[in-house]
């Protein structure tokens, strides 16, 4: 997969959290979403606030006809390995969207729903996106997202003009394990990275390990 630098570089803006729009939270008593379970790759030896990665060293980039998309599971063991700013913003995010979440789970008898963020960038008039496309093939099997959550306003037109971003939320079922190797497709667009880039995150959990043994204090 070809990564185009010039259009990535755009990405770097803060989200437009307050942007969101009727997808917020109704208050209404809902199930909380359980934590997924960890991998052995323990979450509790991942200090909070040591990460240094950037959402783009996660991203998983396809680029189907006009569009830009970006997609990256928000596992608790995975955002603990960004810099402190987006880990502070995806976490809100994911918190915020919880009660959402564990409704349209429930539904579906979900009980660990798997959380991906989602950002499509328009390199086109009238691109036309389509979320739900999103299909992630891992250990024989495919998943498709069983729900959609969007966090900026125009995200359910499904329509970007140039240089224009859309983010939303997707929900997997609880079979999906990124701590394998993933494929992840749009259409006719393929991305194998996954596993490349999961060594990059098990590298940084790794440093942020050692950076964490420097910090403590010694008797």
């Amino acid at each position: 997969m070809i990564r185009h630098t010039t259009i990535a570089a755009a990405f770097v803006v803060p989200f437009a959290l307050s942007a969101c729009t009727g997808s917020n939270p109704a208050p209404q008593t809902a199930l909380p979403v359980q934590r997924q379970a960890e991998t052995p790759r323990d979450t509790a030896q991942i200090p909070v606030g040591l990460g240094t990665l950037r959402q783009e060293d996660i991203a998983i980039v396809l680029q189907p006809e006009g569009v830009h998309a970006e997609a990256f599971p928000l596992d608790e063991s995975v955002l603990r390995t960004l810099a402190p700013d987006s880990y502070r913003t995806l976490r809100a995010r994911l918190d915020a969207s919880r009660a959402q979440i564990a409704q349209r789970a429930a539904i579906r008898g979900i009980r660990n729903p798997h959380m991906w963020f989602l950002r499509f960038y328009g390199l086109a008039p009238d691109a036309r996106f389509v979320p739900t496309d999103i299909t992630v093939s891992s250990g024989g099997r495919e998943f498709r997202p069983f729900d959609v959550i969007p966090i900026s306003a125009g995200f359910g037109t499904q329509r970007l003009q140039p240089r224009e971003t859309q983010t939303g939320l997707l929900l997997f079922d609880d079979g999906l394990d990124v701590s394998q190797p993933l494929v992840v497709t749009m259409g006719s667009e393929r991305n194998t990275d996954w596993d490349g880039i999961l060594r990059r995150i098990d590298a940084e959990r790794a440093a942020i390990r050692g950076r964490a043994s420097a910090k403590a204090p010694h008797p």
